[in-house]
């Protein structure tokens, strides 16, 4: 058995443990009786289970995602799923802080975890409940190491390839030249996702990335741990809002998060300003906008990790997955609903290609 379908086996075992224990804890505050089957796909919709309860008198289904960790990632795909779900969507997880329960229950998101915190809004029940502690448990189940693909410079290699598949095919020394990482790195991290299956190498046919969904969902959650504090250059102080005015060009800087975001949506008011520029740009950048050195300020300048002439992005800004990806990372309200709607507008559609 390898190593994925060992991930696989544990990951569905935890999954079934973690949504039990949180239906036992729910009925600690209203008795009910639940029924748990497997979710079968349905037109593309992809869920854990199905649990059909009787409370009151009343049948209530739902569509259950299990999560043995909450981050902010997997409340924005919450927020994705919630609307796309045949039936109304459950989130069940081991633990909810109190100020991402509200914003939960604000974005109209129904969830219970294994701490006693849940908000349930089901005509005849409604139940919200926050800030109960975490309960310390052993793991139900052996727990994997973190792939060391999601950990360091691999991230740098996944990216491209989720950008452009097609470089799942090119020889390892021109994704080198792409993001200047050692050959090593690049055959490590390459070898990596053809175990875990992200790759299919077909031999003389060549190589084809697979099941990109899954490993933008594993990157995400990844990059703003393990790569992207590796890459800030420094932080700035500009004059009022800057940003509107000032014109980049994309070979020499792009903008990333929330003004990215403000400029392909319309739709944020930005608080924070992310530009994505090489480290022999970033004098002429910050002169050019009279950016200010402030450990506190709100302008954060990052090294690109890609090389610009290969057209990674939407013109003067990132691309539309390093928009998410920052936008999550920032784990604000307005910033979660931009996310969604970057999703809902550039992303749904690319993943739909696999």
């Amino acid at each position: 058995m390898n190593r994925e379908n060992i991930e696989h086996i544990a990951a569905t075992r935890d999954a079934a443990a973690i949504l039990r224990r949180a239906l036992e804890t729910l009925q600690a505050l209203v008795p009910f009786e639940y029924e748990i089957e497997p979710f079968h796909d349905v037109r593309g919709h992809e869920y854990d289970y199905i649990v059909r309860a009787q409370i009151f008198g009343a049948e209530i289904i739902w569509c259950v995602e299990v999560k043995n960790r909450f981050t902010k990632t997997e409340e924005v795909l919450a927020r994705i799923k919630k609307d796309k779900a045949p039936h109304p969507f459950l989130l069940v997880t081991r633990y909810i802080p109190p100020e991402a329960a509200i914003r939960l229950r604000d974005a109209g998101i129904q969830f219970i975890d294994t701490a006693g915190n849940a908000f349930v809004n089901q005509p005849p029940l409604l139940i919200f409940v926050k800030g109960n502690r975490q309960i310390a448990e052993e793991p139900t189940i052996p727990t994997v190491p973190a792939a060391r693909l999601f950990k360091g410079v691999g991230l740098k290699i996944a990216y491209l390839l989720l950008c452009r598949p097609e470089l799942a095919d090119r020889p390892y020394r021109d994704l080198v030249e792409m993001t200047h990482v050692a050959l090593g790195t690049v055959n490590g991290a390459m070898a990596e996702m053809i175990e875990k299956g992200f790759i299919l190498d077909m031999g003389r046919k060549g190589k084809k990335l697979r099941d990109r969904k899954a490993l933008f969902e594993r990157w995400i959650t990844a990059y703003p741990d393990f790569l992207k504090p590796k890459l800030l250059l420094g932080r700035f102080q500009g004059n009022g809002e800057w940003w509107k005015n000032a014109q980049l060009d994309p070979t020499l800087a792009q903008w990333g998060g929330e003004v990215a975001a403000a400029k392909l949506t319309g739709y944020l008011k930005p608080g924070t300003v992310t530009l994505y520029t090489d480290k022999k740009h970033l004098a002429d950048l910050v002169i050019a906008n009279r950016l200010k050195k402030d450990p506190q300020g709100n302008v954060e300048i990052l090294e690109r990790f890609w090389s610009p002439e290969h057209d990674f992005g939407e013109g003067d800004a990132v691309h539309p997955i390093l928009i998410y990806a920052d936008l999550v990372a920032v784990g604000e309200q307005r910033t979660m609903e931009t996310a969604r709607i970057i999703y809902d507008k550039f992303l749904n559609r690319y993943f739909e290609q696999d």
